[in-house]
């Protein structure tokens, strides 16, 4: 059969197709009323993205960008920092709060586990750090950390809480003002099915206060300089001139699902995403298959693959016979588990086409061994019948605004 070539990694995501046309079509100088007006309603609609009223600001960078400008901003040389790590991406919090010399004390769980809330408040009475720093999600393994009791053990003290929401926004429901998240940051190439080059953070004015203190060095990725420039519907350099199109066409994309309404594009964006992982959950258990996360995610689903096989096999069979992009476990975890993406614009189509390739991958991992073809398909579509059984029809909003708006 032809094969058509589809993402189902956690980032980049598959492209929204206005997202694409609005970088082919769209010209800008970034110093113009044209651009201005464009960029002064991305940052708009990206507080209404995220749920916050704190100031947003974007920047030119991967979202490890906007990590290290959490660090730069926030610390001085020596201060010290809690990182809560899991994973690969808690770990790169630990390795750039180094490398701007604070003094770091971790909370860290296995690979697939996340940390204890007792253990973070027993670090917690025993140090007072000027900033903690988590993931809401671990891509590198799956696992939703709890961002809500971690907010909760901070309430009252002085330590900021900074939160990497790269795979977890647009995919779980973050009470960002409500629990206190002082920053929370992500990146264009997840749910907002652009490509990869843009993050953006939404920053609390407890951090901006911080900031006038901070001593570490920092130059491109200075937040006040963002905080300055965006006032005038600016950036402080040169931006993404085209992906900044690209996401004000998202924006609008999640406007005309939410009938008008940003936030409920965003909560319909999150639904989708839970489905998409609750069905594939369900298709892995029917095929006995074991999750990798004792607490999986909504963005991804991390899949050990059967005994005797590496992950690689099957992450090379869905690209090689399917055309199907998934991922292989990162670093040490290479060939242990393979992890398949809900992020951003997938569909039913898409999660059924997904796990009917699957079966097939795996059952030729596994021979001369036997698995029951169509019990995933079978297992995901119970799922979604008894999931849609209780959705309730759309009611009108009123109309969707559009990018000539």
């Amino acid at each position: 059969m032809l094969r058509k070539t589809r993402l189902f990694t956690p980032g980049p995501t598959p492209l929204l197709p206005a997202a694409q046309a609005a970088m082919a079509s769209r010209e800008f100088h970034h110093r113009t009323a044209d651009f201005r007006a464009l960029y002064t309603r991305v940052l708009e609609d990206l507080q209404m993205f995220i749920g916050t009223g704190n100031d947003v600001v974007l920047l030119a960078s991967s979202g490890t960008g906007a990590m290290e400008a959490t660090v730069s901003n926030l610390t001085s040389p020596g201060d010290r920092v809690l990182v809560l790590s899991a994973g690969k991406f808690g770990e790169r919090w630990r390795d750039l709060a180094k490398a701007f010399g604070c003094a770091v004390d971790m909370v860290s769980a296995p690979y697939g586990e996340t940390f204890a809330t007792e253990a973070v408040r027993e670090k917690l009475k025993a140090v007072e750090p000027r900033v903690l720093y988590m993931q809401a999600t671990e891509t590198s393994t799956g696992v939703r950390h709890d961002v809500a009791a971690v907010a909760k053990l901070l309430r009252g003290k002085d330590t900021l809480l900074v939160v990497d929401g790269i795979t977890g926004l647009g995919t779980t429901e973050l009470n960002v003002d409500g629990w206190g998240i002082d920053v929370i940051l992500g990146g264009s190439q997840k749910a907002l099915m652009i490509p990869p080059g843009l993050a953006y953070l939404a920053v609390s004015e407890r951090a901006w206060k911080r900031m006038e203190s901070a001593r570490s060095p920092r130059y491109y990725f200075d937040l006040r300089k963002e905080r300055k420039a965006a006032e005038q519907g600016e950036s402080a350099y040169t931006p993404a001139t085209s992906l900044v199109a690209a996401l004000a066409a998202a924006l609008d994309y999640l406007r005309t699902v939410g009938d008008g309404e940003v936030e409920e594009g965003r909560k319909a964006l999150i639904a989708n995403a839970e489905l998409a992982a609750e069905m594939t959950q369900a298709a892995a258990a029917a095929l006995r298959l074991k999750l990798f996360a004792a607490q999986p995610a909504a963005a991804l689903t991390a899949i050990v693959p059967p005994a005797g096989v590496d992950a690689g096999v099957i992450v090379r069979d869905l690209r090689e016979n399917f055309g199907a992009i998934v991922a292989d476990g990162q670093g040490e975890m290479k060939g242990k588990l393979f992890r398949i993406s809900h992020m951003g614009y997938y569909d039913y189509i898409d999660t059924i086409g997904m796990i009917g390739a699957l079966e097939h991958a795996v059952a030729r991992a596994m021979r001369p061994r036997h698995i029951e073809i169509g019990a995933g398909l079978s297992a995901a579509q119970a799922l979604y019948a008894r999931a849609e059984s209780f959705i309730e029809p759309k009611k009108p909003r009123g109309r969707a605004r559009t990018s000539d708006d």
